[in-house]
């Protein structure tokens, strides 16, 4: 008489010794992030005095927009009329941190860098022929966000391409999402690396969202590179691991992805470690007068 389910003999393939011997087969898996970037104080050599000095009142500035921060506040600190060579000191001891940005909207284009102080930024406009400069204190520059966006969505006309499979779906949640969107909303996201797709549909999304002005760039362990979309408040988020290879593929509805802001407890943290670097910075100075 048969067993149970018509099963006469058990199935193959299953149970010890089933499974191939990783020494011997020589397993694969995908490369995880490694190579983690961490803080490194940073002390400019104290030549010149005075322009130590002066690099130093505008570290003092800087650590007092830290220390007095408040969530959502962005403080800005003019450098303009700073000399170069005192700026090049003031950029030395910043260090550079993990976050860049660029935005290329319209002629006008910035370049942001994030300190090694996480939530001190060091923004650069090019325009008419000028360079702007300017610090700023903030979980995240708002220059970047107010034009990173078409005023609205892209229209793109004409039938679905061949090949789709959730591509229209897909689209239509993330411009209702896209729509009712408001600021303090909860994020929205869709993981198009569990999500089943075909090319065609990713082609599809991406030629129907648009492509915004801001890209920006985050290294930790491997890279997450963040990018607007033409459409309000819709962003690409992409990781990728030390090997460049992609391991997750996000769309988030959000003012800004969480991942590319410095958090309130990173900035008290850069107040302290900028304490630390102007205590040091007044030590040397007082031994080379």
């Amino acid at each position: 008489m048969s067993s149970l389910f018509g099963m006469t003999h058990p199935p193959v393939g299953f149970g010890p010794g089933s499974q191939p011997d990783a020494t011997e087969e020589g397993l694969e898996y995908l490369p995880m992030p490694s190579g983690m970037r961490v803080y490194e104080p940073h002390l400019p050599e104290v030549a010149d005095p005075a322009r130590a000095a002066a690099a130093r009142a505008v570290l003092v500035r800087i650590h007092q927009a830290l220390a007095g921060w408040s969530a959502g506040e962005e403080i800005r600190i003019p450098v303009d009329d700073i000399d170069a060579p005192v700026l090049a000191l003031v950029d030395e001891a910043l260090g550079e941190g993990e976050v860049a940005v660029k935005v290329d909207r319209a002629g006008d284009r910035l370049e942001i860098q994030e300190a090694s102080l996480a939530g001190v930024w060091r923004v650069r406009g090019f325009g008419d022929g000028t360079v702007r400069e300017s610090l700023l204190v903030g979980s995240f520059p708002r220059v970047a966000l107010n034009r990173a966006f078409t005023a609205v969505a892209p229209v793109v006309t004409g039938p679905a391409p061949a090949g789709l499979m959730n591509g229209q779906p897909i689209l239509t949640e993330l411009l209702d999402r896209s729509a009712a969107w408001r600021r303090g909303d909860a994020p929205h996201a869709v993981n198009f690396s569990l999500l089943p797709h075909t090319p065609e549909d990713l082609a599809f999304i991406e030629q129907r969202l648009g492509v915004g002005a801001t890209t920006i760039l985050s290294r930790g362990y491997g890279n997450c590179r963040v990018t607007a979309s033409a459409t309000p408040n819709v962003w690409w988020v992409r990781y990728y691991n030390s090997v460049d290879t992609l391991i997750l593929d996000t769309v988030e509805i959000v003012d800004v992805p969480a991942v590319v802001c410095a958090a309130a407890e990173d900035i008290a943290d850069s107040a302290e470690r900028l304490a630390e670097i102007l205590d040091a910075l007044a030590t040397d100075l007082e031994r080379v007068r």
